[in-house]
């Protein structure tokens, strides 16, 4: 790159996220995004993930548990969790993910099964070491299609401040 390139300014490019500032604690979204699992997608996901769990992957082996069918990969609940708040909260305006803490799944899903979520803003703080960023801690809670509460975890991100005008 020559250098009349490295002093254009900068365009801000809107992004539909919300900002730290945006976020309060105790505020709850309910997701209006909604996700049934499928068998092909509980499949697909064990298969890439290396996971070769029976009780996810083998119809007859399931069929044997206490469950009498396949259970969903916990973890591709978990994504799901967390990707169905995406749009709602973060989108555009996350810069790291820091870590994920209590995650339980107190009842199995199953194919056929629809995901609904809730997300919690837990608390937020500004960064100690940079201006341009904060720590939000959300908790996503989900639900089957019964109401029955699958899986639960907290999440801490890196989320932008609102830019500064100039």
């Amino acid at each position: 790159m020559d250098k009349m390139h490295l002093d254009l300014p900068q365009r801000e490019t809107p992004v539909p996220g919300l900002y730290l500032e945006d976020f309060q604690p105790d505020h709850v979204f309910q997701h209006q995004l909604r996700r049934t699992i499928t068998e092909s997608d509980n499949m697909l996901f064990s298969n890439m993930t290396l996971n070769p769990q029976p009780l996810h992957i083998d119809f007859d082996f399931a069929s044997k548990t206490e469950w009498g069918k396949p259970l969903v990969n916990s973890l591709f609940t978990l994504g799901l969790l967390i990707g169905i708040s995406v749009n709602d909260t973060t989108i555009g305006t996350t810069i790291a993910n820091l870590g994920m803490t209590d995650v339980i799944f107190p009842h199995p899903m199953f194919h056929g099964d629809t995901l609904r979520v809730e997300t919690q803003v837990i608390s937020t703080r500004p960064s100690k070491s940079k201006d341009d960023r904060g720590i939000v801690e959300f908790e996503h809670r989900g639900y089957n299609q019964d109401n029955v509460l699958v899986a639960s975890c907290r999440r801490q991100a890196m989320m932008r401040k609102r830019p500064v005008s100039s």
